[in-house]
């Protein structure tokens, strides 16, 4: 066969991740803190996006008729009919957007948005921009916007508070030296984290020298920092208060008996009765075993969530977007028009073609952010109806290629649309994730239970057990193979080490030192 050149053409698929695909695949996994910082960004490179105004879009049927410029704003709120397998009638189509398929349009080319701002009015304002109400209310902050953390005071951290103490208790040079080596070696809960000889070899002193200082931090506000281990950090704390004698040393020195609640063995060791044990328990439950912790902490950042989720007097579930967790952008035609109209520059108009481009992308990918958002939660709430109505003991095992295939999405997709995102029901503040729970088969061949449901009920069933009859991890799954789970013992040892429950043995010696 002879070797010649030819040409041949061949067609094929393949899957092509284009910066605008991966940039709408990126938004639906951010958080609502996350996407306001990601739309400041776009806001600062991008010149034809502006921040929107925070009040709501009303809608309205006559003027989006006559605006045909504006974008069509999605609705911010779904009802759902439990008793029913789709949405209510006459609302069939109001979620059928495909998140899979929205890219099929991406961009229009260059000479598609030159011809649009040929046909825009030149008088144009600010409120015939395009409007979108997808993300949250901190993509833009305009003049009128207030910030409350904006007003909190910076708070003193730990080193900066243990700093100051030392230059007024380390005279010499030398000594502050050491002394601020180790206040930085203090992690956040206020422990020693490094070897006193480590420290002397590397800083080139007497180990001497490293403890002296080590024991003047120690003497520091608050009491117990600069420990080396939770028995040093209790140990200063008692011998403040007074109450380190020989005794409570021996106790100490011995705290894993604590740990293990057994009492009986510390009544031996220390040579206390149990009054004695009780009253020292007592007292080291009053000591803080991270005495650090209480400087230089962040504010505490309430969870906002993304969906609301309210009954309705006929029994349905409403489900609605939270719109104050939506950023509005807007995207600025007439400064689009204005450019190119007066500049003559090639590379300019090319420019801020692709400027509007990436524009209209981020206002598309926003929309359908929260269309997806919205579909993801309704289905949600309609698989888990039992658990809105009745409790956690009726939240039903749910997967994500359940909620996938009742959407027609992709398992993908739901998992990226799930990750940091909260429901508001009226029982409470869930993460989306929440919902989702392995299944535990039943004993009577019945409908599957929730892993998250069964823990639930071993930790009802341990807060109810008497002191005189505390139940062992065989009588749990006695009990539960009763109600009808089929579960192992160490399924039920899992789940309660889970709750951070102790043993039978140890809730044993603890029910009976405090009986």
């Amino acid at each position: 066969m002879a070797l010649a050149p030819r040409l041949e053409l061949r067609q094929g698929q393949s899957l092509v991740m284009t910066p605008q695909l991966q940039q709408a695949i990126k938004l639906l996994q951010l958080s609502n803190l996350e996407l306001a910082d990601y739309v400041e960004q776009e806001l600062e490179r991008n010149p034809l996006l502006e921040a929107g105004t925070a009040e709501p879009v009303e809608r309205n049927t006559e003027r989006d008729a006559h605006e045909g410029e504006r974008e069509q704003v999605i609705s911010s709120e779904t009802s759902l009919t439990l008793s029913e397998d789709g949405p209510p009638p006459g609302r069939e189509g109001e979620l059928d957007t495909d998140y899979d398929n929205i890219y099929a349009d991406e961009s229009r080319s260059d000479a598609q948005n030159d011809a649009a701002a040929a046909a825009a009015t030149p008088g144009q304002t600010s409120s015939d921009w395009q409007n979108v109400k997808g993300g949250s209310s901190g993509g833009g902050s305009g003049d009128g916007d207030f910030s409350f953390e904006a007003t909190l005071a910076s708070e003193t951290t730990l080193a900066e508070h243990l700093t100051e103490q030392m230059h007024t208790a380390l005279k010499t040079p030398g000594d502050r030296l050491i002394g601020s080596y180790l206040i930085d070696q203090v992690n956040e809960a206020g422990y020693m984290t490094a070897d006193v000889a480590e420290v002397a070899e590397r800083i080139g002193t007497d180990v001497e020298d490293v403890e002296a200082v080590l024991q003047v931090l120690q003497s520091f506000e608050p009491t117990g920092i600069c420990a080396r281990n939770l028995k040093e950090c209790l140990a200063l704390q008692l011998a403040e208060r007074d109450r380190l004698d020989p005794t409570m040393q021996l106790f100490l020195e011995h705290l894993e008996l604590f740990a293990r609640r057994d009492f009986d063995q510390l009544m031996k060791i220390t040579g206390a009765d149990r009054e004695d044990i009780a009253s020292m328990v007592e007292d080291i439950r009053g000591c803080n075993p991270k005495p650090g912790l209480a400087f230089g902490t962040e504010p505490v950042v309430p969870v906002v969530p993304d969906v609301f989720v309210r009954s309705r007097a006929d029994g349905s579930w409403a489900v609605e977007i939270n719109s104050e967790t939506l950023p509005r952008v807007l995207v600025n035609q007439q400064y689009y028009t204005e450019v190119t109209k007066l500049s003559g520059d090639q590379n300019a108009k090319a420019y801020i073609s692709e400027c509007l481009n990436n524009a209209n992308w981020l206002v598309k990918s926003l929309d359908q952010r929260a269309r997806t958002i919205l579909k993801v939660a309704s289905e949600i709430v309609r698989q888990q109806d039992a658990f809105l109505v009745h409790g956690i003991q009726h939240l039903k095992p749910l997967n994500l290629k359940t909620i996938a295939e009742a959407i027609s999405m992709h398992e993908s997709t739901v998992s990226r649309v799930t990750a940091n995102k909260y429901v508001a029901t009226p029982r409470g503040i869930f993460e989306m994730k929440y919902f989702f729970t392995s299944s535990i088969a039943s004993s009577s061949g019945g409908a599957a239970h929730s892993a998250e449901a069964v823990r639930h009920r071993i930790k009802e069933l341990i807060d109810a057990e008497r002191p005189n009859a505390v139940l062992s991890d065989d009588n749990i799954v006695d009990i539960l193979k009763g109600q009808g789970v089929d579960i192992a013992r160490r399924t039920v040892a899992k789940y309660r080490e889970a709750l951070n429950i102790p043993s039978s043995v140890q809730r044993r010696r603890e029910k009976k030192a405090y009986a």
